[in-house]
């Protein structure tokens, strides 16, 4: 019997894994966030360790263009000379680096490390930039500190309203809707979102309101709150004076965004729309409540204004006296399971260990320190995924990308872009333990374990540090990415020791995160075995799970209220492109699908991507239930059968990103990037959809 968490999202469940003759058996575990259920991910999540086509030995493309089985010191030649060949050629760009949000803690430090002590590279990105690194910017912006929920997940259950905008937790984190049962029962859960989606649903019956606006314009509806709450006179003054910095140039804003305007610009009902304000109004501490919640989730942030509109998610909490103040705040749905904590040691361009920028001279020099060289050997900041990914194979840009826990060819904007600048490469190495659409396009591929064959530590959407432990033993030829990363580096002939055991790797990474906004450095495995809601900054034994409430992460204390800058989408609907694509997930897969695709029961519960369209859509289109439909962008098209379905708006389709084949749908979306997070705008994306007559199966 082994006590681990769930391998997919950032709820992170608790389960136990018992090994017999039959395999891994999986039991959900009590614990704070998951109360002892899990999903249908969760529950079949052992399957997945039985894959048929699991990669159990190292690939390598041969002259025919076949990957090919060879040995471990075969592939560690070919990447060693390439590596050398680019940066001769290039220099130490000439290499780049793009990793994954459900790397292990361990990993995604030593990632960072490799790429830039190993490789002397500053190309290193990951896909957490297309996951929630617009509200990291807005957060880091207002409160000095980016941590998903800044309180536990369970104090959800007290608050009197709940605001949730862009966000389907019912489907992509199930267990964590039993934490909305208290907001529910007294009829404040506020949902936004286009479609009526499963979260939504949860709204019905008195339980609370849906708004459902066009898509695109969330900024506008948070602005208009705010002006609803100030018009009212329930902003908690006392509050914005004491703990608040730039309020007034808000207020000044909000006025502009009068309910009738919003009302316009949105397609919501100025009732509907006082109505959510009067439930986060009456729920706010100031006026008596038990508290209330603003929560932001990928349906506002994958725009290219998604830091704009979680600062208007933030002012709109700030308004009404939420963050650092017990049984209210503001918080994001990180989604990938090691999400917070894949952003927090070094993964990201811009950042070190700790959650500190690479651009500080303090940070370096102990980062430098913990490594054992100069900081002038430390490269600067890279590049954000987006800008990286479109540099591969250009003149100048990396000749070599290591790609670890993601599957860019699936995930990224304008996906067949992105499929053609990893074919432009000289060597593409990708580690995985399935063949993924990227592995498939690899030079190399080098098999590694999965969640339940290793160690190490986790952190969830809430900063809880966890453990995650070797259930089952590893195919022989598996080798795990910390030992990767260490042989590579010795051929590379670094002079820095890495590590191989996740225990030191930690103790390491507490070390180099010490005096970060993200400090571990109180942290140790004992410790997490022993208690477990430790969440950081770990400056003692205790941890810290609530942030906030003394002080906010800025120089002065206090929250910076900003106005957010109004950018429009750069689509718009036309003539010929009529319709917004809406993308997002179903219950059953999680994220690019490489995973979830090969469960069988997974599988047979939703075996095939579908595009919703609205009934009156479709009747004017000619489409029928079950025909085929093709959808189409500037930047290309997918065909997909047709589900009709009322619980979108008529100018909406949604279609899921978990499938390759003719419904990558991803080849479609928009590449263009938020200005300040670099996040690029999945959500806005103008098409044309029209029947597409019958094709082979």
């Amino acid at each position: 019997m082994v006590d681990t968490h769930c391998p997919y999202c950032a709820l992170q469940c608790a389960m136990t894994l018992s090994v017999g003759a039959d395999g891994v058996a999986v039991q959900p575990r009590d614990f704070p966030t998951n109360r002892g259920g899990l999903c249908q991910k969760g529950w079949t999540s052992a399957q997945l360790l039985s894959a048929p086509d699991r990669i159990t030995t190292p690939l390598m493309r041969d002259a025919s263009g076949e990957l090919r089985p060879v040995t471990w010191e075969a592939a560690y030649d070919r990447i060693v000379s390439s590596v050398r060949a680019a940066q001769g050629a290039v220099g130490a760009d000439g290499v780049a680096v793009f990793g994954g949000g459900g790397l292990t803690n361990e990993k995604a430090y030593t990632l960072g490390k490799f790429a830039r002590i190993a490789l002397r590279t500053r190309l290193i990105d990951y896909n957490g930039r297309f996951c929630m690194s617009s509200a990291a910017a807005a957060g880091n912006r207002a409160f000095g500190v980016d941590r998903g929920l800044p309180f536990p997940l369970e104090d959800l259950g007290g608050a009197d309203a709940v605001l949730l905008v862009g966000s389907n937790l019912a489907d992509t984190m199930p267990p964590s809707v039993v934490h909305l049962d208290g907001v529910r029962r007294r009829g404040g859960l506020i949902v936004v979102d286009p479609r009526r989606s499963a979260t939504a649903a949860l709204t019905e019956n008195g339980s609370g309101v849906h708004l459902q606006p066009i898509p695109g314009t969330d900024l506008v509806l948070l602005l208009g709150l705010v002006h609803l709450v100030l018009q009212g006179g329930a902003a908690d003054e006392a509050y914005l004076a004491e703990r608040v910095s730039g309020w007034d140039a808000v207020a000044t804003e909000a006025a502009l965004w009068w309910p009738e305007r919003v009302s316009r610009e949105t397609g919501i009902p100025v009732s509907a729309l006082r109505q959510a304000a009067d439930l986060l109004v009456s729920a706010a501490p100031h006026r008596g409540g038990r508290g209330a919640y603003v929560l932001t989730g990928r349906g506002a942030e994958q725009h290219a204004h998604g830091t704009a509109t979680v600062t208007a998610a933030i002012d709109l909490a700030l308004a009404l006296g939420l963050p650092g103040r017990p049984g209210s705040g503001y918080g994001c749905l990180t989604g990938q399971g090691n999400g917070q904590g894949g952003r927090e040691h070094g993964q990201k361009a811009d950042q070190l260990p700790g959650y500190r920028s690479i651009t500080d001279p303090v940070a370096r020099q102990q980062v430098a320190a913990v490594w054992g060289v100069d900081e002038a050997d430390l490269p600067g900041a890279g590049l954000p995924a987006v800008e990286l990914l479109d540099r591969l194979g250009r003149p100048g840009g990396p000749r070599v990308l290591f790609v670890h826990g993601a599957n860019p060819a699936v995930s990224g904007p304008d996906a067949a872009r992105v499929r053609d600048r990893l074919a432009a490469l000289d060597l593409l190495v990708v580690c995985d333990f399935v063949p993924s659409e990227t592995a498939r396009l690899a030079d190399v591929v080098l098999p590694v374990p999965q969640w339940a064959e290793e160690e190490g530590t986790m952190t969830s959407l809430e900063g809880r540090l966890l453990r995650r432990r070797r259930a089952v033993e590893p195919p022989a030829e598996v080798r795990d990415e910390l030992r990767i990363w260490a042989e590579l580096a010795q051929r590379l002939d670094t002079p820095v020791r890495f590590a191989t055991d996740p225990r030191e790797v930690f103790e390491e990474l507490c070390r180099a995160s010490e005096g970060g906004l993200a400090d571990y450095s109180a942290a140790n495995y004992d410790l997490l075995e022993s208690v477990t809601p430790l969440h950081w900054p770990v400056t003692s034994a205790d941890g810290t799970p609530r942030l906030f409430l003394d002080r906010f992460a800025t120089p002065d204390g206090r929250a910076r209220a900003s106005v957010p800058d109004l950018v429009t989408a750069t689509e718009r609907l036309g003539p010929d492109s009529p319709l917004h694509l809406l993308t997002g997930r179903v219950l059953q897969h999680y994220q690019s699908g490489a995973q979830t695709s090969r469960v069988p029961d997974l599988v047979r519960a939703a075996p095939r991507s579908a595009v919703q369209v609205h009934p009156v859509t479709a009747q004017r289109l000619g489409l029928d239930e079950g025909s085929l439909a093709r959808i189409t962008s500037e930047r290309g098209d997918a065909v997909a059968r047709v589900v009709l379905s009322d619980h979108l708006r008529p100018e909406c389709v949604f279609v899921p990103f978990h499938f390759d084949g003719e419904v990558l749908i991803n080849d479609l979306t928009d590449p263009a990037t938020d200005p300040v997070s670099g996040m690029p705008q999945f959500k806005a994306c103008a098409v044309q959809v029209a029947p597409a007559g019958e094709v082979p199966a």
